[in-house]
């Protein structure tokens, strides 16, 4: 049976939960299930702390696992990183008062409080700096208010809790985060079931991308339709009941749909349909 890890609460879990069961998998659970088993599919969803995940699936205990790219790299568990699942998007960056103009490279004696210390620290190694790391469990951004630290290093997504604490965001960021599939190093496709979950989470993620494009054109402007909408391989061209006119069917990029719509309309294209896609492999 395969064993697949993930997040037991918060934007990664509900955005972990939707994916599994998108992709075909038995997945109810209540908010104090540790445990589900989908009989059907043969597989067991164990929901656990997202920053234990990684650790549970290097040491062999569970096969795959979601989590942030953040709370692996942070976990330094002997992980490989599968597939990133665009969603739970953040960026993990230093932080300083508005008031100041301290920038990392002035970070030297300085504390620095995070929740991430293999992060920060790495981070500060690459950059020779000598710096006190400042180990909390949550709510940093308060810890320069408190006088425990000068500087915060943590994942800000929209900014609002950092402008809240009178904070702003300094430097590059040090990594760009978001939920990833993992798997034990060296054993990305060990066995049929991780290899059929993969491979469904992947058809999942495509259909996200892309939308289908259907409509009815005059065949004389054909060509131009058709670089429009290229489709995968090209798009699929019948003939109408109308002298002259075409029916086409292509693939196209979720997020060039207006345009699409735009160009299509502009040429003449009647019937313009756009359908969601639910799952694909290319």
């Amino acid at each position: 049976m395969l064993k697949i890890a993930l997040p037991n609460k918060g934007a990664l879990s509900d955005g972990a939960l939707r994916l599994v069961q998108e992709a075909g998998y038995h997945c109810d659970r209540s908010k104090r299930d540790l445990l589900v088993r989908d009989i059907s599919n043969d597989v067991e969803f164990y929901f656990l702390r997202p920053r234990d995940i990684a650790i549970y699936v290097s040491n062999g205990v569970l096969d795959l696992g979601i989590t942030g790219r953040d709370l692996a790299l942070d976990s330094r568990a002997e992980v490989d990183e599968l597939l990133s699942l665009n969603f739970g998007r953040a960026k993990f960056c230093y932080a300083v008062p508005r008031e100041t103009d301290l920038t990392p490279e002035n970070f030297a004696g300085l504390r620095i409080a995070t929740s991430y210390r293999n992060l920060v620290e790495d981070d500060l190694e690459k950059r020779n700096i000598d710096a006190q790391v400042v180990h909390l469990d949550g709510a940093v951004e308060i810890a320069i208010k408190m006088g425990v630290a000068d500087a915060v290093a943590d994942v800000v997504q929209t900014g609002r809790t950092l402008e809240q604490a009178g904070l702003e965001p300094t430097g590059e960021p040090i990594l760009d985060t978001e939920a990833v599939l993992i798997a034990r190093n060296g054993r990305a496709q060990s066995g049929n079931l991780a290899r059929l979950f993969v491979e469904r989470v992947q058809g999942i993620l495509l259909g996200r991308e892309y939308v289908m494009v259907e409509y009815d054109i005059e065949k004389k402007y054909l060509a131009r339709a058709s670089e429009i909408t290229p489709g995968i391989e090209s798009p699929t061209v019948a003939p109408l009941s109308k002298e002259g006119w075409v029916a086409v069917k292509a693939m196209a990029r979720e997020k060039n749909v207006n345009h699409i719509l735009d160009e299509l309309s502009a040429l003449g294209a009647k019937g313009i349909i756009i359908t969601e896609i639910r799952t694909c492999r290319i």
